[in-house]
């Protein structure tokens, strides 16, 4: 069995650590051969984080990881035209000659030239889906055709049950949704959050922070729904008995850096805010150690791969109810919390609980702890491989 998986960028958060996983699976099976074809190098918005990787003194390098893979182009993937996409997809898939290929996603013209070329050659496709239904309002000619797309596909790799549950409403047999995971690197989140933590008091007063920290980490956008959570923050520091231990670190770059600073001010939270710069995900671990609590508020989030560098530290998660990950991970009260972004009085009431210590920062960070543990590159890694092996046999 020849396996061709296409992906969009080679810089691209833990996918690596999947494909190593899946690779060394193929390696062991004599008959199973694996290539990943990377279209581009990287994203224009994470150029930044690209560039700062292992740079500067002191600071960890970025973690290697190997398997067979093409670079079809050297550059950011939004240089590279839909032709240029799709005449090197056609070229490799030819050479190769594939069992099964699967496809990033079905918003991009060129994978799509891709399916129809695989199905005409009697080629299995099997289809990553990200989205849910929460993500966006969605009907109309654009809905017709994604169910005409996936019905092309023999199966799915999903990002967790909300994304399994979208397909299944479009008609997609629950059977041919073959994984509902996603996964970080444990292992190397988990050292680099260890070899942090000693330093944990001192990194907190050099930075200026409260010695119990409350972390956002993600891009500074809109859907991410910061200034929804600002506002609560300082309703809690007004409702809390603690508030002066209690300091909030909002880990990221993107375009709402200024206004988030000026409503900062404006909410007189200067010394109980810290806008940090984004950083590779390798380096988040150091910044999770000056932390006691995540929180994702997000309106929209496919999954919220966060959570899962959260969890593996060890910290108990605070999640908006409309991230996809929430029905795998959470268990409210156990080792998080959810609430509705919608209503902005239950994220005040539950920054209050983590403040005042009326619910248990250790229970639920070693629960945590607990509940991350099968979502690991392995894992996930086995499930795509029996899942390949499924769609070609059946």
């Amino acid at each position: 069995m020849r396996i061709l998986i296409v992906h969009n960028i080679l810089w691209a958060h833990y996918k690596s650590s999947v494909f190593q996983a899946l690779q060394r699976l193929v390696d062991a099976q004599p008959d199973v051969d694996l290539r990943v074809l990377q279209i581009a190098r990287n994203e224009r918005s994470r150029a930044g984080l690209e560039a700062a990787a292992g740079t500067s003194a002191g600071q960890p390098s970025a973690p290697t990881y190997a398997y067979t893979y093409t670079l079809l182009f050297d550059r950011f993937l939004e240089d590279v035209s839909v032709l240029e996409r799709t005449q090197a997809l056609l070229r490799e898939a030819k050479a190769y000659r594939p069992d099964v290929i699967n496809l990033t996603g079905y918003y991009d013209p060129a994978q799509l030239a891709l399916l129809l070329w695989a199905k005409r050659r009697g080629i299995r496709v099997v289809m990553q889906n990200e989205s849910t239904a929460a993500d966006h309002q969605r009907g109309g000619w654009k809905e017709r055709l994604k169910r005409w797309i996936i019905g092309q596909c023999d199966g799915f790799f999903c990002f967790g049950s909300q994304s399994a549950d979208y397909l299944i409403g479009l008609g997609v047999a629950p059977g041919r949704v073959l994984v509902r995971k996603n996964a970080v690197d444990n292992d190397a989140l988990l050292a680099a959050h260890q070899r942090a933590l000693p330093r944990r008091s001192a990194q907190q007063q050099t930075l200026g922070l409260r010695p119990n920290n409350f972390i956002f980490v993600g891009r500074l956008i809109g859907f991410k729904n910061l200034p929804a959570l600002l506002t609560a923050f300082a309703d809690a520091q007004r409702q809390s008995f603690r508030a002066g231990a209690w300091g909030l670190i909002l880990l990221g770059d993107g375009p709402e850096h200024d206004v988030l600073e000026q409503q900062i001010n404006a909410l007189g939270l200067a010394n109980f805010v810290t806008l940090l710069p984004g950083r590779p995900w390798y380096q988040v671990p150091e910044v999770l150690a000056l932390a006691n609590v995540l929180v994702l508020p997000s309106r929209s989030e496919p999954w919220g791969l966060v959570v899962n560098e959260a969890m593996v530290c060890g910290l108990p998660v605070l999640v908006s109810d409309r991230c996809g990950c929430v029905r795998d991970l959470l268990r409210h009260g156990e080792n998080g919390l959810v609430f509705n972004p919608d209503q902005p009085e239950e994220l005040t009431r539950h920054l209050v609980e983590f403040m005042n210590g009326t619910v248990s920062e250790t229970r639920m960070g070693e629960a945590a702890r607990q509940t991350i543990a099968p979502y690991a590159p392995e894992a996930v890694a086995r499930e795509m491989l029996d899942g390949f092996v499924k769609t070609v046999r059946t």
